[in-house]
Parts: structure tokens; sequence; C-alpha cells
């Protein structure tokens, strides 16, 4: 019996529905969190949850991205196409993850409503707009990065083209965790980061902290940065000539 290869196309219907029951599950997951700790809906300041609790939102966390990690290295035959994969369904999964919320609690408001992000290694907030940007901007990448390995002209990124993905990726980072970074800071809590959950004076502290003003500079400046790298490899890939791997 012959089984023939699976083509490109085929494999990203596969990611996709992994990512779009990923997302969806994911928002399920949050509503029973939001049903338990913010009845009256998600707002900041945040709530002082459960030691317990916080533990184990982590270790969820750090599985959903073994699980995107996972099916990214059995989707992909070299490194480049692993990248793709994860990007892709990172992007998908973040994306259908708010439209799913917005179906099942009519949430968030608007794209500059504020939102928990990360929880690893500290805390990352910010409008939902951001991190929508972010996933719209990694799906590109996926899709242009096996466009150009499917033609053959694109086997690897350059030191140039990584070191500004690099950049851009720890600006955006400074930019959704500067402000509970801040508080780790100027509280002088590092000395005792693993064990924040139960101090009482950083909890009381989060538990009166409101978001301010979003930097979006700092963000436009990683997005630009990461523009720039994209441009950098379409450029280099687009006046490659094909040739064998």
């Amino acid at each position: 019996m012959n089984c023939k290869p699976t083509t490109v196309y085929q494999s990203y219907i596969a990611l996709f529905v992994f990512a779009l029951a990923m997302g969806i599950l994911e928002a399920i997951v949050v509503v029973y969190v939001r049903e338990l700790y913010y009845p009256n809906g998600f707002v900041f300041p945040l709530k002082t949850l459960p030691k317990h609790i916080v533990a184990i939102e982590i270790i969820r966390e750090l599985s959903t991205l073994l699980m995107l990690g996972s099916v990214a290295w059995i989707a992909g035959k070299n490194g480049l196409k692993r990248l793709s994969a994860f990007l892709f369904l990172f992007g998908i999964w973040d994306i259908v993850y708010y439209i799913a919320l917005k179906v099942f609690l009519n949430w968030p408001e608007s794209f500059f409503t504020w939102d928990i992000l990360f929880l690893i290694p500290i805390t990352w907030v910010g409008p939902v707009l951001a991190p929508l940007i972010c996933s719209f901007l990694m799906i590109l990448m996926a899709l242009l990065f096996d466009y150009y390995q499917s033609k053959r002209r694109l086997y690897k990124l350059t030191i140039a083209e990584l070191l500004l993905l690099f950049a851009g990726s720890a600006v955006i980072f400074i930019s959704f965790t500067i402000d509970f970074g801040l508080i780790i800071w100027r509280g002088n809590f590092s000395t005792g980061f693993f064990s924040l959950p139960e101090n009482e004076e950083f909890t009381q502290i989060v538990s009166t902290w409101i978001p301010g003003d979003f930097l979006w500079g700092v963000f436009g400046t990683g997005i630009l940065s990461i523009c720039a790298a994209i441009l950098l490899i379409w450029r280099r890939a687009a006046n490659n000539t094909a040739s064998r791997f």
C-alpha cells in the first residue's frame, strides 16, 4: 500500500486544528477560574489567589508551552521548520483563545482591555491588542519561512537576523513585564523570588496595583526590530536561487 507524503498545506491544516482546539480549551479553563475568583468579571486590581492555585497555573502554562513545542517538533524536519510550526501554533492558539473568551464571556470589552498574559518567569500584563499583534506577526513569520523553505531558498537564519529577532522579543518582553519587574525591584523582593506567592507584603502590593499606561513606544520598538528581521529574511530568500538542501 502506497502512502502519499503529507503536503505543507495538509500539515498546516492539522496544525491549525490542533491550535484551534487548544485555544478553545484554554479559554474554557479560564472561564472556570474566573467563575471561581472573578464572578463579577475580571478586573484589576488582582485578587490574591491561594498559593497552590498560583503554582498550578504556572504548571498549566509550562504544560501548554511543552504541548506546542512537542507538536512543532513532530511537525518539522529541521530547526527552521520546527520554529515555523511553533510560531504558527502559538499565534493561532492565542488568537482563538481571545475569540473564545469573547464568545463565552463577552470579554474583553475592547482591544485595549488589560489582561494577564503569562506568569513565567514573572507576571506579564498588557492590553489585549498587544499580544494579538504579536500573534499575527508570528503567523506571518511562520508562513514566510515555510514558503521559502518549500521553494528551497531558505535553510537557516543569519546571525544578524537572529539578533534582530531576539532583540525585538526581549524589548517586547520588557514592555509586558516592566510593571511587575519594578514592583519586585523597588520592594527588594528578588531575594525571595521563588516564594513571592507566599510573601504577604508582595501580595498586598499586587492586590492594590492597577495598570497605568502601557509602554506602546517600547512595545513598538520591539515590533519594528522583528519586522526589520522579517524584511532582511524576505529580501535574502527572494534573491536566493533554489538549490538543494
